[in-house]
């Protein structure tokens, strides 16, 4: 494929877990385990594609209200998960970062996270960005505080806020634009998941169970996503000139 066509950042909503689960008549854990592999297929054909970012939904500022067991049996997967995964993402150059309210979890698994954004901080070929106890309007009150802080300490006139200034300090604020936002699972919602950053982004929902995700699921949306005139407001006459 054209390289102009690969978007360049790619959000993704992993649903489907606990419908994988028990449509096999196994628990929800079983079914986030089993989500594992459409990560590491995902995180694979984004190597291959040439995707700079990838940001996933792993766990909501929402999701804390679910059963306790399950929230106990997703952050043991994340434990898991970080002991595991991250030496193999070093070595494939990923730098992994983790985004939302941190300080909910508690500091063992603090502790493991800044270790993995440590261990690969000085990667570049992919972006993967975890976002985890994340929500879309947290990500814009947190912004808008660092914005009054500033204008509070005198380093910036509440004037000379624009979409700009405010953008700097949302999650990913220095990444590419978000492209690409996929949804697996069946439902079309964006679930309060990178509101800010969804503004221009092409939407692509697919019933498509999350463990079943994999890079041919991934490179039919990419496929997708090449077909689309991207216009930002311009007619498609102007698109063309362009």
């Amino acid at each position: 494929m054209n390289a102009a066509k690969v978007p360049r950042h790619v959000a993704i909503v992993m649903d489907g877990n606990g419908r994988w689960a028990r449509l096999r008549h196994r628990p929800r854990s079983f079914g986030h385990n089993a989500g594992r592999k459409a990560v590491r297929e995902v995180i694979e054909g984004c190597l291959r594609q040439g995707v700079e970012a990838l940001t996933l939904f792993a766990f909501s500022s929402e999701n804390w209200q679910r059963p306790e067991e399950e929230v106990g049996a997703l952050m043991q997967l994340f434990l898991r998960a970080l002991d595991k995964e991250v030496e193999e993402l070093h070595g494939h150059g990923v730098r992994l970062r983790f985004i939302g309210e941190l300080a909910a979890f508690d500091e063992a698994l603090q502790r493991r996270i800044r270790a993995a954004m440590a261990r690969t901080a000085g990667n570049a070929k992919l972006q993967l960005n975890i976002a985890v106890n994340y929500g879309g309007r947290w990500d814009v009150v947190q912004a808008a505080r660092r914005a009054a802080t500033a204008v509070a300490r005198g380093e910036l006139r509440a004037e000379d806020i624009d979409e700009a200034t405010l953008g700097r300090w949302m999650c990913l604020g220095e990444l590419p634009p978000l492209d690409l936002f996929i949804r697996t699972g069946g439902e079309s919602r964006v679930s309060n998941f990178l509101l800010w950053q969804l503004a221009y982004a092409e939407l692509y929902f697919t019933d498509t169970l999350w463990p079943d995700f994999d890079q041919a699921c991934l490179a039919r949306a990419i496929e997708d996503y090449a077909r689309r005139e991207r216009r930002y407001g311009r007619t498609g006459e102007q698109v063309a000139q362009a």
